[in-house]
């Protein structure tokens, strides 16, 4: 896998128009870790992509009608088995964090990059998540100023409002893999 011009190389591409330019002179200091699953708690089928891409239908279940008219993305989901899907360039701002602060700084949309992995607060990731996060994060940092201390999850940005990853998701095995 490669990077080139804010794309990764073999991954599936599901390109979304809910994303834009970064300021000025930004490019991407950190990394945001979060969980989606749609509906809640079920894992693979379209809804993401389609949440992503604004194509999700309200009427396909209850849970929907809620989110259908969000514009959100992010630049790439893990799913279960491993496989990544990119939505948006890195380059470019994903609409993922929502109301958020790091480090003083407000507006984490504006110069971080959000991967979501498959899952929920209250179930454990697979290896093969694991894998592939720790591969396009390392990716990442070879190709942006961002290291192992400006990686970080939702709930740490935009606290009281968002859980995710969630206590699930397992720091040590994460970070250990992406220090090799």
């Amino acid at each position: 896998m490669k990077l080139i011009d804010g794309w990764l190389t073999g991954v599936k591409r599901v390109a979304s128009a809910h994303c834009d330019e970064r300021p000025d002179g930004e490019v991407p200091s950190l990394l945001v870790i979060h969980n989606i699953s749609l509906p809640p708690g079920e894992f693979g089928g379209p809804h993401i992509d389609r949440l992503f891409t604004g194509t999700l239908d309200p009427n396909q279940h209850p849970y929907f009608a809620d989110i259908a008219h969000l514009r959100v993305s992010a630049h790439c989901l893990i799913r279960r088995d491993g496989a990544i899907v990119q939505y948006v360039p890195f380059d470019k701002r994903a609409w993922h964090a929502g109301v958020s602060l790091y480090q003083g700084r407000e507006q984490c949309n504006d110069f971080s990059i959000g991967i979501e992995m498959e899952g929920t607060d209250d179930r454990d990731f697979t290896p093969e998540q694991y894998q592939s996060l720790s591969v396009v994060t390392q990716l990442l940092m070879a190709s942006y100023p961002i290291n192992a201390e400006r990686i970080t999850g939702h709930s740490d940005i935009a606290p009281g409002r968002k859980t995710d990853p969630g206590p699930h998701f397992d720091w040590n095995c994460y970070k250990a893999l992406i220090s090799r």
